[in-house]
């Protein structure tokens, strides 16, 4: 009698853990790619690379892994959300290929170090999120709205940096950021460095403490000796570098700064993640390997739906669909529907026992 209510207490500490309902999500997604597609979980080297649908769905999605980091800081400290960060990653590709091109619309050749122009586009990225992170947090604007400026003027910017052209830089070794060392997608490890880094400073600093305290109340962490204000502008810094860095890595994959394509729509995907994942979007506490088993539910949700022909243009709408399924069964909502229903159950079962006896 013991071992079962151990048991049934270990499967209840199970299914109550945050990170169990993504996991279950990300497995129903991969086992409906298993049924349509049984060579899914396959894994070969072609061309000297490793080759497979998931290492496809892994690789296309490590910069929305690096953008679902920021914003799950992002989400934790102000209860909102960037969603900017899709023309950030614009703004820092152009800025990258410009520097790279010496300002003209094809080059074979680099007219400045490829380290120099990275580091200069993660910095403009940088001061985007500075600047969403002054209206935030010194101005105390609502963040959908602070930072639907530079959604709106973020490539406006980058077609300025540009001149209006796409920029092609044509050269092997800048495309290895987005393609491949040796065998292994290097985009994976820009992905594993980012969550590793974050994961590190969270877990061995009080930074994700205090991010979850000022997400909870920010007036009462003032009141502890918290500065509210400074960590919320420090994480939208933080969600711009990584916006950056993950449009250096998507400009990479491309040669080329793409102003119009680069990062579009992957602030709703990151948003998405973020919330998959189990983390509360009015900010507080939150998973960070939660938002990166979402971000990769995201994206073999889009490799199932290109695999079923679904077209660009319809893809959103499905996406949706799904996405609003796995949400409402992650609400605290139908969480608590469930409960009160066990509870009846149980009361029904114990009333049913006494009558009989």
């Amino acid at each position: 009698m013991n071992e079962k209510k151990k048991g049934g207490f270990n499967f209840r500490k199970i299914t109550g853990h945050r990170l169990f309902m993504p996991i279950v999500c990300l497995l129903v997604v991969l086992l409906i790619n298993l049924i349509r597609t049984p060579d899914f979980f396959n894994i070969s080297i072609r061309n000297g690379v490793l080759y497979g649908y998931l290492i496809d769905v892994i690789n296309r999605g490590s910069e929305l892994v690096i953008l679902a980091v920021g914003m799950t800081l992002v989400t934790a400290a102000s209860g909102g959300q960037d969603i900017s960060v899709g023309a950030v990653m614009a703004v820092a590709a152009a800025v990258c290929c410009q520097i790279l091109s010496g300002g003209q619309v094809s080059t074979s050749e680099l007219a400045a170090p490829i380290i120099l122009a990275v580091v200069a586009g993660i910095l403009v990225a940088g001061l985007c999120g500075a600047f969403n992170g002054f209206l935030v947090a010194r101005l105390n604007i609502q963040p959908m709205v602070a930072t639907l400026i530079l959604y709106t003027a973020g490539r406006g910017i980058a077609q300025l940096i540009t001149q209006g052209q796409i920029t092609y830089v044509r050269v092997d070794s800048y495309k290895i950021m987005g393609g491949y060392i040796g065998i292994i997608p290097t985009p994976i490890l820009f992905a594993i460095g980012t969550v590793a880094v974050a994961y590190l400073v969270l877990e061995k600093t009080a930074l994700g403490l205090y991010i979850e305290s000022v997400g909870v109340n920010s007036n009462a962490s003032r009141l502890v000796g918290l500065n509210s204000t400074k960590i919320k502008f420090l994480v939208y810094i933080i969600c711009g570098l990584l916006a950056g860095l993950a449009g250096v890595v998507a400009s990479s994959r491309i040669y080329s700064a793409d102003a119009n394509n680069i990062g579009l729509n992957l602030e709703m995907d990151a948003i998405l993640a973020v919330a998959l994942g189990g983390n509360i979007l009015s900010g507080g506490k939150f998973s960070l390997m939660g938002s990166v088993i979402g971000s990769y539910t995201i994206q073999a949700l889009t490799t199932t739906l290109y695999a079923m022909s679904v077209s660009a243009d319809q893809l959103p709408v499905y996406k949706a669909i799904v996405v609003i399924i796995i949400v409402v069964l992650q609400s605290p909502v139908y969480k608590k529907f469930i409960q009160n229903q066990k509870a009846k159950r149980r009361l029904a079962l114990q009333n049913t026992s006494g009558g009989e006896q």
